[in-house]
């Protein structure tokens, strides 16, 4: 029972974290925050996946409760701000929201961590054709202590970390600890940013993402693959769910 209520309390305090984003206008002036912080920075994504990993480890909780700014993504998050009574605001998805702040960053050094070849040099090349002055990239599956290498020789303004859940946000965490008094350094938590700019995965329908069913149009094209993530764990979450909405 007491680990039931110690998952339930992290998965609570997770949500409790969210800096809702009520309209576009509200959207446009945390861009500018962003963007004009002093120090380290770090943004991560809280969705249904984010939930059950914080329910599930107390080391993910820490690492995502280092996050500077957390934001909602997702339908799953939506469901359960509406069971608590809560307005939600708008949806960021990391996928959407993420190349409207690096639009509105570019001219500053960008580094790339995350994702494998062919797929990262793709990405990157379709960010620099967007405008972007990427300084480092390194794949995803490094050793925790090359992306502070990489970045001590080739220092960034913005750092996009496209790695997965809870990895990321631990490298982030290890980043910011390493670098705390560098100026302006925006770490971005982005998932599977680096693929779906490169082409590797399709996006799903406009209307699909409008009422939030990526996720069914993801597990279609990757069943076997995606399962256990959407269909067990959107289980898990809304029974996890409830449960935290009453602690």
């Amino acid at each position: 029972m007491t680990l039931k209520r110690d998952a339930a309390l992290r998965a609570a305090a997770l949500i409790a974290r969210i800096e809702v984003v009520p309209d576009e206008a509200a959207l446009q002036a945390l861009m500018v925050r962003l963007l004009a912080r002093d120090g380290v920075t770090t943004v991560a994504f809280v969705n249904a996946q984010s939930f059950n990993l914080v329910w599930e480890s107390a080391e993910a909780f820490r690492a995502f409760m280092d996050a500077d700014v957390l934001l909602r993504d997702g339908i799953g998050i939506k469901l359960h701000f509406r069971l608590s009574g809560r307005e939600p605001g708008l949806n960021l998805s990391g996928t959407d929201f993420i190349p409207k702040l690096l639009a509105a960053s570019v001219g500053r050094e960008l580094a790339l961590f995350g994702t494998a070849e062919p797929w990262l040099g793709r990405a990157a090349a379709a960010f620099e054709a967007a405008g972007q002055n990427i300084v480092a990239r390194e794949n995803g599956f490094e050793p925790i202590e090359v992306y502070t290498d990489t970045l001590a020789r080739n220092p960034a303004r913005v750092v996009l970390l496209a790695m997965g859940m809870p990895r990321q946000e631990r490298v982030a965490a290890h980043i910011r600890r390493q670098s705390p008094q560098k100026p302006a350094q925006l770490l971005i938590c982005g998932g599977a940013i680096l693929d779906f700019v490169a082409g590797r995965h399709p996006r799903a329908p406009r209307w699909m993402r409008a009422i939030g069913m990526e996720w069914l149009f993801r597990l279609m094209r990757e069943p076997r693959r995606l399962f256990r993530r959407y269909v067990i764990g959107n289980a898990r979450f809304l029974w996890r769910s409830r449960v935290a909405s009453r602690v």
